[in-house]
């Protein structure tokens, strides 16, 4: 085991399934001499050469393209886009192409293409580099949705994405990249965990894709969430002393419908948290569900906390984000509601 922050865990993955595997390569935009913007590529064109870390030029299309044919040619390409809100460019090659390979072609041809990319707010990134574009790919058939809310999770699932023969979108939420933080703006380095690190297996292990994982139990309230919405749930739950269930998600598509609904029956109450803008957010898939699954065992109607309707702002970034006041006062009035 070793102490790793979320970068260290992905650079890891990266490694581990390179080492294991020859058909695996990365491609994308200043992942190899540079190691990638945010480093989780560092060191490994140095150790694994150039023809399997290769530097792509400025367009997303054609990485992903690319990466389309490398896969169905026998290859396992991961590739990075380096911010979410950069992906839109490559979105007709994911919706169009890379989704509806398998199904077009009868099974005769896949494309196993992992695509990571960092996503939602935390480094005073304004509009066009704080983006939560998660929503919009779960509703595509023919790809499945990761996003992992701490080290050890992503470096299993990330090991498991790119060993899968479906197309991936892993999602990494920039701001739990080196550690949770308090999302008090006057106290920007406050940790939630002991530290900012967690233990990590530095070989070959996975988790499961599909799997939801209970990230604090509790008996009055379930919290469903994911990414860096899980330290503010759980801090939120501290806070109130309202003894909730946190449940992170990790899997957004295929959803494992089975965890959520036996915790809020159990509950009775829901709160669903999620960094994306609220209307037609990927909490509204959730409700429904949960809804549907739970509704003899309601005591209150479920609710949302999300990001607002808006593009995702510079200034007023922690106005924005729905830290642990919105999280708390969400709690506590789902309490009170009968």
């Amino acid at each position: 085991m070793a102490r790793m922050n979320m970068i260290e865990a992905i650079r890891s993955a990266h490694d581990v399934v390179m080492d294991k595997d020859p058909t695996v390569v990365v491609l994308g935009e200043d992942v190899g001499y540079f190691g990638g913007v945010f480093r989780c590529t560092d060191g490994l064109q140095r150790k694994y050469g150039e023809h399997r870390v290769i530097d792509a030029p400025i367009s997303e299309g054609g990485i992903i393209g690319t990466a389309i044919g490398m896969g169905v040619n026998g290859l396992r390409p991961v590739a990075e886009i380096q911010f979410a809100d950069y992906i839109y460019p490559g979105f007709d090659q994911i919706v169009s192409e890379l989704a509806k390979i398998r199904y077009r072609t009868g099974g005769e041809f896949f494309s196993p293409v992992t695509i990571r990319t960092p996503c939602g707010g935390g480094i005073r990134g304004g509009q066009t580099h704080s983006q939560s574009p998660e929503g919009i790919f779960t509703h595509v058939s023919g790809i499945k949705v990761v996003m992992p809310s701490n080290p050890y999770d992503a470096k299993g699932l990330l090991i498991s994405a790119i060993e899968s023969d479906d197309p991936i979108i892993f999602f990494e939420p920039k701001r739990i990249y080196n550690g949770p933080f308090d999302g008090d703006p006057e106290k920007p380095a406050v940790s939630w965990n002991s530290h900012p690190k967690g233990e990590v297996p530095e070989g070959y292990y996975t988790v499961p894709l599909g799997q939801a994982d209970i990230a604090r139990s509790g008996d009055e309230l379930t919290i469903v969430t994911y990414g860096t919405l899980v330290h503010v749930a759980i801090a939120a739950a501290k806070e109130t002393g309202v003894d909730c269930e946190v449940i992170d998600v990790r899997t957004l598509a295929p959803l494992d419908v089975a965890t959520l609904a036996d915790s809020v029956k159990k509950t009775g109450r829901c709160l669903i948290a999620h960094e994306a803008t609220r209307f037609g957010g990927y909490g509204a898939e959730l409700a429904a569900t949960l809804q549907k699954e739970c509704f003899y065992h309601l005591e209150a109607p479920i609710s949302r906390v999300a990001g607002w309707d808006t593009p995702y702002p510079h200034a007023f970034e922690w106005q924005y984000f729905p830290g642990l006041k919105r999280m708390s006062a969400g709690i506590q009035r789902l309490m009170e509601t009968e």
